[in-house]
């Protein structure tokens, strides 16, 4: 199961074929249309560019490169006609004849949504059948090396599908700590874990409290397993480098045993 990134990517439009509101938090669109053929499913926390028609649009307008070139082309389009461009994680794919809404490849795109005015989600909460979309595959980043002893997983409710692809694509042998910290309860979803997993789901509770320190302390804080791990840090940009300084500083995880990414920021939403 190789994780690289495609050398030969290319911008993959789709179509909207199904939205639907999954908890109080997410909100699930389905995608799907004969390009995706070309998407090539790598398991794991696969993240793409997903591309947006912008509100008031009528079409929507692509890069036409795939290189690293496409932010430069993609900044050179006026702002009003440029798509929106944001990332997000593959919660699930399903190959052309497995599909719910037809006989094209589907891939399923959760947002977590809170109420706010972001425009990725006010999107979602909106999305009609028929709209059509962009994507970019970019890889993956969980990468464990061979021998690796166990598993240690944390994020917050943007980091879910990362964490969830994660378990899915696992040896059903594999020991694995998740701690997933979501806001509601009713926010918990099925899991496809290995049988030696262990899945800790953080409820929030408080629409004050800051997203990703209940996970951030619960970790710090856990008895976990002595031996060498691989962890994945994803989420609210404190959470992230929070975890990976107690990760390195008390834990002794070699730093390249450590994978983390800010999925974004407390007070900051992407503009562009």
């Amino acid at each position: 199961m190789t994780k690289e990134r495609s050398v030969e990517r290319q911008i993959l439009t789709a179509s909207v074929l199904g939205r639907s509101q999954v908890s109080p938090t997410f909100v699930r669109v389905t995608i799907g249309g004969p390009d995706l053929e070309h998407f090539v499913p790598r398991g794991f926390d696969q993240w793409f560019r997903l591309f947006l028609p912008r509100e008031g649009q009528d079409e929507l307008r692509l890069p036409t490169r795939a290189s690293v070139l496409w932010y430069a082309q993609y900044l050179l389009m006026a702002k009003e006609t440029r798509p929106l461009a944001r990332n997000y994680t593959v919660r699930d794919y399903r190959a052309a004849g497995d599909g719910r809404f037809g006989d094209t490849p589907e891939i399923d795109i959760d947002f977590a949504c809170h109420g706010d005015d972001a425009p990725a989600c006010a999107w979602a909460l909106s999305a009609t059948v028929g709209t059509q979309v962009g994507l970019l595959d970019e890889g993956s980043h969980y990468t464990p090396p061979p021998g690796t002893q166990w598993h240690l997983l944390a994020g917050d409710e943007s980091a879910l599908s990362a964490v969830l692809g994660i378990l899915r694509s696992l040896p059903r042998d594999s020991r694995v700590e998740a701690f997933i910290e979501i806001p509601h309860a009713d926010d918990v979803q099925l899991v496809d874990a290995p049988d030696g997993a262990k899945i800790h789901w953080l409820v929030r509770g408080n629409s004050e409290a800051r997203p990703g320190e209940l996970a951030l302390n619960t970790v710090r804080e856990a008895t976990l397993p002595t031996e060498p791990c691989y962890a994945f840090v994803a989420g609210e940009s404190q959470l992230a480098t929070g975890l990976r300084r107690h990760l390195l500083n008390d834990r002794n995880v070699p730093k390249s045993d450590v994978k983390f990414t800010g999925y974004w920021k407390v007070g900051r939403s992407a503009s562009s």
